[in-house]
């Protein structure tokens, strides 16, 4: 993907809700990074960051695509274990704190998941990684028909998400837009961005649709809560299952 400009929205080719997403992260990519950075975010602190590092760290990728890499602080994590990583976000703001202290191997660049969807990221990796990125819809059709391309042989893709269950709430339990909300985060966030909620059977969908083989589902569980934090998904594609 192209470089942006500061304080500029990557102007996607669909309207709505896609395109509100970025401009949210654009507004409060400065205190996003306070909250990460003072480890505000206590699910994260608790249980979600050591799971998907777990979750990398079994998988032994030496190269690793983040994306959505936000502040970076997963791509330095995993530059500190030498692994070669690029991490990808929309906003250039995010990109820009990324790149400040980032340890040896950790590359960053501006790019949308439509214009990595479209070619402009000529690289394979070990792994492919999204952790709690992947908030669109359409946007995540494009960008899952490009892992073939993004994906080295034998590579795998690892998704971080909350849990189908754990944020349901009172809604029905199907497929749909949510309104955002930044309830329990500091007064500085203001625009939460909507999101598009999954059933569990509508990951798998999206999964098997873009040729990509389930291998391993967790539930990291908080322990104070007892209830399943997130989900993490592993899958192989099938161009590159058998190739390693």
């Amino acid at each position: 993907m192209a470089q942006g400009d500061a304080g500029s929205v990557p102007k996607p080719p669909w309207p709505g809700p896609e395109e509100q997403i970025l401009a949210s992260w654009v507004v409060n990519a400065a205190a996003w990074t306070r909250a990460v950075r003072r480890g505000e975010i206590l699910s994260r602190e608790r249980v979600t960051n050591g799971a998907i590092l777990d979750a990398i760290t079994t998988a032994a990728p030496r190269t690793l695509l983040d994306l959505g890499c936000g502040e970076g602080w997963l791509s330095h994590q995993c530059a500190r274990q030498g692994i070669a990583v690029l991490g990808t976000d929309a906003v250039a703001e995010l990109t820009a704190i990324a790149v400040e202290g980032a340890p040896p191997g950790a590359r960053f660049q501006t790019l949308t998941y439509q214009q990595i969807a479209a070619g402009g990221l000529d690289e394979r990796f070990d792994a492919v990684v999204a952790n709690f990125s992947l908030l669109g819809d359409r946007s995540l059709d494009e960008l899952f028909q490009a892992l073939p391309k993004l994906l080295a042989p034998g590579g795998c893709m690892l998704v971080q998400t909350l849990h189908p269950l754990l944020v349901c709430a009172d809604h029905p339990y199907e497929d749909g837009w949510r309104e955002g909300s930044w309830a329990g985060f500091s007064p500085g966030f203001q625009a939460p961005a909507p999101w598009y909620f999954r059933t569990m059977e509508s990951w798998m969908r999206l999964f098997r649709r873009h040729n990509l083989v389930v291998k391993d589902v967790r539930e990291p569980v908080d322990p104070l809560s007892g209830q399943p934090a997130s989900v993490i998904i592993q899958a192989i594609h099938t161009s590159t299952r058998n190739a390693a």
